[in-house]
């Protein structure tokens, strides 16, 4: 009997556990997609993306939804860069895409490095990056070409990102 009841308040405390650490995380990703505009995009992403998913802190979700959207833009700034090699014709406009992923993604570091200390100023840090996001749609918004196409969605993929990254630095305190 007593190896019985102590299976039952074993699995209950481990049931119990889980439903406290699902909330934490739920909590937090609520925080940070309160103020994002497409809303359930948001809690989808950050429901999907494991970092976010486990963590147990409003700051280590923030974390997490700053390194996902860094992780993005690192694999945007490297197709721009192969399409400026494959590209003769386009080789400026493809570098210069590239470098302004380059921007985005020393801004997001920048603001991750400072969302403890000063949200204000890793939010203002995110926020910038719609700049250099708007320079890529400027410089190739006008391309027919298949890589200029996917640079596009993938600069648009890359806004709603940083909406993510933006309410993460407001769920802080930014």
């Amino acid at each position: 009997m007593a190896s019985l009841y102590s299976c039952f308040v074993g699995g209950s405390l481990a049931v119990l556990l889980q439903f406290l650490f699902v909330s934490a995380s739920t909590k937090s990703i609520n925080a940070i997609c309160q103020g994002v505009t497409d809303k359930a995009f948001c809690v989808n992403t950050l429901t999907a993306y494991p970092p976010a998913a486990s963590a147990t802190s409003t700051f280590q979700a923030a974390k997490a939804a700053l390194s996902l959207s860094i992780s993005y833009a690192g694999k945007s700034s490297s197709f721009a860069a192969n399409a400026a090699n494959q590209n003769p014709n386009m080789k400026k406009q493809f570098a210069a895409c590239k470098d302004a992923y380059a921007t985005i993604i020393a801004s997001i570091k920048s603001s991750a490095a400072e969302l403890k200390e000063s949200p204000d100023t890793a939010n203002y840090d995110v926020m910038v990056c719609r700049d250099s996001s708007t320079i890529v749609k400027n410089l190739i918004k006008k391309n027919v070409d298949k890589d200029s196409k996917m640079l596009i969605k993938m600069t648009l993929m890359m806004e709603k990102l940083l909406a993510i990254a933006v309410g993460a630095t407001v769920a802080v305190g930014g």
